[in-house]
């Protein structure tokens, strides 16, 4: 049984990890930590947990040194995680759910987020997206778990730019997102009031997911790799939609670029390749660890049209922090995962 301890667990990701981790035959949650729920019960932050984790407590331990376990999920914000998971690894594997150690380039990471305390890390840190890194990823040490947005786009183009059929100078990667994204802290912004009637983007050209997308773009198309990233708030509570444009290198068919994406994710039990003439709904894979592809080539204009639909809070986060715990621990990668979306 692997004993397993989430730092930071009152958000939307440690519920989700907790929600996820109830139900899996080989894991345990034997720690979940949170200073602004000291020594309240799980259950009373999160009634809906009730019977699945009776009589565990949320701990706040001075540093992280303390936390035994076997593997530790770090869903601890942006900034907060590189001080917590140098002293979480002397104990335990770690995935992290934050940004912290996506970006491998330090002066990168600085010119988005600022300063790092741990950078000695970020090359040690393997990227967690586990169709594409699953051999690093087992014998990793330290995980980064990949944002949501990125996994959404990152799936949608690597096919293409792997074998060198889209132009990397040319993407565009419009993406919606549901409101929790946006973390359960309470903000004007994200209330139900603001959102509820509206539609919008926002940090266009400048969201911190774009050097992510692009670092692992370009590992994957072995050059350098420019996207516009424009992402939008829907009015709902979870799932990412992106639709992905790119230039094609060299005239190919529909059925060409559709027969890549389904040969390329044939093996891959968490991406499904749907159908020419069909395209995905962000309710098809609310609460799985699922992504969907849709895949359109307009033969005329040589262009890829792509539509990739997550759920931000489980492939985009918690369901993919699970998969690569289960791939660390040499464990199907399906177990504790695979059930039915919740469509309505």
């Amino acid at each position: 049984m692997i004993k397993v301890a989430i730092v930071g667990g009152s958000g939307y990701t440690g519920f989700e990890l907790l929600r996820l981790l109830a139900l899996h035959p080989d894991a345990k949650v034997t720690e979940v930590t949170s200073r602004q729920y000291k020594g309240k019960a799980v259950t009373e932050v999160f009634p809906s947990l009730t019977g699945f984790y009776d009589g565990l407590k949320f701990s706040d331990p001075e540093g992280f040194k303390s936390i035994e376990a076997d593997i530790a999920f770090s869903a601890l914000p942006h900034g907060a995680s590189q001080a917590a998971v140098p002293a979480l690894l002397e104990s335990s594997r770690v995935i992290d759910l934050s940004a912290d150690f996506r970006i491998h380039d330090l002066s990168v990471y600085e010119a988005w987020y600022g300063e790092h305390i741990s950078p000695a890390l970020l090359n040690e840190a393997v990227y967690g997206l586990p169709e594409l890194r699953r051999k690093e990823i087992k014998g990793a040490r330290l995980v980064a778990n990949p944002g949501c947005y990125p996994t959404s786009a990152i799936l949608a183009l690597a096919p293409l730019l792997k074998e060198k059929l889209s132009d990397a100078s040319s993407i565009i990667v419009d993406s919606k997102s549901g409101v929790s994204g946006a973390g359960r802290q309470a903000a004007i912004e994200t209330s139900f009031v603001e959102v509820s009637p509206g539609f919008k983007a926002y940090k266009i050209g400048s969201h911190r997911h774009t050097p992510e997308i692009e670092q692992e773009l370009g590992a994957i198309a072995g050059a350098g790799v420019s996207i516009t990233f424009t992402p939008h708030l829907l009015p709902v509570s979870r799932g990412i939609l992106s639709t992905v444009y790119a230039n094609l290198s060299k005239g190919v068919s529909m059925k060409e670029v559709h027969s890549l994406y389904k040969a390329f994710y044939e093996k891959e039990p968490f991406v499904r390749v749907m159908d020419e003439g069909r395209f995905p709904d962000i309710s098809q894979v609310r609460t799985s660890n699922y992504c969907d592809l849709g895949v359109f080539v307009d033969e005329k204009k040589r262009k890829a049209i792509i539509v990739s639909a997550i759920d931000n809070l489980v492939k985009g986060a918690s369901g993919q922090a699970i998969q690569n715990m289960n791939i660390m621990a040499g464990l199907p990668e399906t177990t504790g995962l695979i059930a039915p979306p919740v469509s309505i």
